[in-house]
């Protein structure tokens, strides 16, 4: 302080410098606070997140994610017994196949399989019609044309991948690894599904239908599925 009282430079320059550094430390105390004040919501945050994603996954109910679509486990359909004929409306029953109806057969894809059933011993004759739509002019590109028991498989478009189960479900009868029709199995009655003679193990609908497949449903006794179907003689050009 000069003799006058005033504060000389010097002073005045000290208390500047003072004043600049408390005010950058109440600014470092601040941003401190503040980064503080923001971690915590974000722990808040994410431990919500935490918390709800646990309860979606453990509601009552809950299973793990759902796959892509893809064709159906089951075929649905009638759970009577045999026979079992073509459906009245084959256009709603491709429909629940979650097949198109067409104005005519493809040809990007014209292959051919063939099925046989078998229940205790009799087979059961797959019938005509079978995805075809007379009385609308239309047609399944999975479809039977007579009683012989060919696939027709012709769809406008490739690649394009039909099942058996899509075909059981044209035709309106349920079948799944456990039952076909009213037909449960149980401890003397089996149902298994063979293709080309070896033995599919799982849900017969997810079988994929291949040209020329010989694709047996056998349902009995153990002695009953004795020496299933394994070939088929494919004549006129087919």
């Amino acid at each position: 302080m000069s003799t006058s009282g005033r504060p000389t430079k010097a002073q005045i320059k000290r208390e500047r410098i003072e004043a600049a550094r408390a005010a950058v430390a109440r600014a470092q105390r601040r941003s401190r606070r503040l980064r503080a004040g923001l971690w915590s919501a974000a722990a808040v945050v994410v431990a919500a997140v935490l918390v709800i994603t646990f309860l979606l996954i453990n509601r009552p109910g809950a299973g793990p994610p759902s796959s892509a679509p893809g064709p159906s486990a089951s075929a649905v359909g009638r759970t009577s017994n045999p026979p079992w004929d073509a459906p009245a409306d084959a256009s709603a029953a491709v429909a629940a196949a979650g097949l198109p109806m067409l104005g005519a057969e493809g040809n990007a894809v014209h292959i051919h399989a063939h099925l046989d059933v078998v229940i205790n011993g009799t087979p059961v004759q797959v019938p005509a019609d079978i995805g075809i739509d007379e009385a609308r002019q239309q047609i399944s590109p999975l479809h039977s044309h007579d009683t012989t028991g060919v696939i027709h498989i012709e769809s406008p478009t490739k690649p394009a991948t039909f099942t058996l189960g899509e075909f059981f479900t044209e035709w309106q009868v349920s079948l799944a690894a456990n039952h076909i029709g009213a037909l449960t199995a149980d401890d003397t009655h089996h149902l298994k599904v063979y293709v080309n003679g070896t033995l599919r193990d799982g849900d017969p609908a997810g079988i994929v239908l291949a040209a020329h497949d010989e694709i047996a449903v056998v349902y009995g006794t153990d002695g009953q599925q004795q020496n299933p179907p394994h070939t088929y003689a494919w004549t006129n050009g087919l």
